[in-house]
């Protein structure tokens, strides 16, 4: 089909190359013929037959898209793909983790609202709660993810707009009780707010969670080379929640959707193959004479393994350690690394590493800090997808390196965390 998008009266005269240029040819696929991955819809702007359309469209009275600020069709497809996922109606993406979880937060609070939070935290969600609520009136509630008792006192005593927690935690895996969480919530009317992240899209949907929000730069992305977020939940909540959300103008760009819709399609391939090698090195590391204490929460020494069983179907490839010889040894770990990244994030195919120096809270009371667990030894992983054998070679000679700092030569390191941690 050719032409302009508006068929031009009979006899007018062919348009001009300069026109043309701008009004390309259309191509519309036949009934019954569509492309087997679907097209990336990169355009800011849509039109409709008439003005009188256009308005039913803007008003809610018919389907369809206008400005891609408020919708466009391949985030609409990835949107709709989250959510089936997660087990609810629906979803609203935006430009990066961090973007969504202070998208869903101004959404969902107002001045004089209380929120609970956790030391044990994503840092820039506790900033985002701590400084930028803050500002607008929002209290908070720091507490330790541990702390069931302080929740429910808390919750009895202060009306709470939103309980906002991880599950496991970043950095050190610590597993919320997700049914006690979402009961107490429940119980004293407060929402509940779930950063899903490393736990991935498949699991945790079946707790009666309000929203979840997951970065999908980490496993939706898989490769480490397009950002994202959204944030899923009923389709009142997200209904409600939209008109914000436009505002704050970090929508995600229409081929960042596409690339993390296909990165989808190997998502489950990625993620299960990921625990399945953090679990042998999990157990690789807790058998090693030089570290001191491993945290995965597939292993039976972890605190939480029997609360992660019924909860998880797959543990994530997250794996943190505590090294003997402190700071310093756990420098010399990560440096000596071959095969893992010393760089920020998790869930790509490649294995990164966050030695303490980059993972240290700076924003908590000495305890605070000692309820984060984050200790002058602790390292992070990411387990990605090389060779099992590659990788347990590249951790025993490290480890080696490691060994040699000594038990009394921690001594840490003034870096800043990283914001993409």
């Amino acid at each position: 089909m050719s032409g302009p998008r508006k068929s031009q009266p009979e006899g007018a005269r062919p348009l001009r190359r300069e026109t043309r240029v701008n009004h390309p040819p259309q191509v519309e696929l036949p009934p019954g013929n569509r492309p087997l991955t679907p097209p990336i819809y990169q355009s800011v702007k849509y039109e409709f037959e008439s003005i009188d359309e256009t308005l039913r469209a803007l008003t809610g009275q018919r389907p369809g898209f206008f400005y891609s600020r408020s919708g466009n069709p391949t985030v609409r497809q990835l949107e709709l793909l989250l959510a089936d996922l997660q087990g609810r109606d629906d979803a609203l993406a935006c430009a990066s983790g961090v973007n969504a979880v202070a998208q869903t937060l101004f959404a969902l609070t107002s001045a004089g609202d209380h929120v609970l939070c956790f030391v044990e935290t994503y840092g820039p969600t506790r900033q985002i709660i701590r400084r930028f609520l803050a500002r607008f009136g929002v209290r908070h509630t720091l507490l330790s993810i541990d702390d069931l008792a302080g929740i429910e006192r808390t919750l009895a005593t202060v009306p709470t707009r939103l309980v906002f927690f991880e599950s496991p935690t970043n950095p050190v895996t610590k597993v919320a009780d997700l049914a006690a969480m979402t009961r107490l919530a429940r119980a004293h009317g407060a929402l509940t707010v779930l950063d899903n992240t490393f736990a991935g899209f498949h699991q945790h949907g079946e707790y009666d969670v309000d929203v979840f929000v997951h970065s999908l730069t980490k496993y939706a992305a898989g490769t480490g080379d397009v950002m994202g977020g959204v944030a899923i939940a009923r389709q009142e909540l997200i209904q409600g929640m939209r008109p914000d959300w436009g505002l704050f103008g970090a929508q995600l760009d229409p081929h960042a959707a596409f690339m993390l819709t296909r990165g989808m399609k190997t998502y489950f391939l990625r993620y299960r193959a990921q625990c399945a090698a953090a679990l042998e090195v999990a157990g690789f590391l807790a058998a090693h004479g030089v570290v001191e204490r491993v945290r995965y929460p597939g292993l039976p020494s972890h605190p939480q393994a029997a609360l992660a069983r019924t909860q998880m179907r797959e543990f994530g490839s997250v794996v943190t350690f505590d090294l003997q010889g402190g700071a310093e040894a756990a420098r010399r770990f990560a440096e000596a690394l071959q095969l893992f990244a010393v760089t920020a994030s998790l869930g790509s195919t490649e294995s990164l590493v966050l030695p303490p120096q980059m993972m240290r809270p700076k924003d908590l009371t000495p305890e605070q800090a000692a309820w984060s667990d984050i200790r002058p030894g602790t390292v992070r992983l990411s387990i990605g997808l090389e060779d099992l054998d590659d990788l347990r070679a590249d951790l025993a000679q490290a480890l080696e390196v490691a060994a040699a700092a000594g038990d009394g030569t921690a001594r840490g390191s003034g870096a800043p965390a990283p914001t993409g941690a």
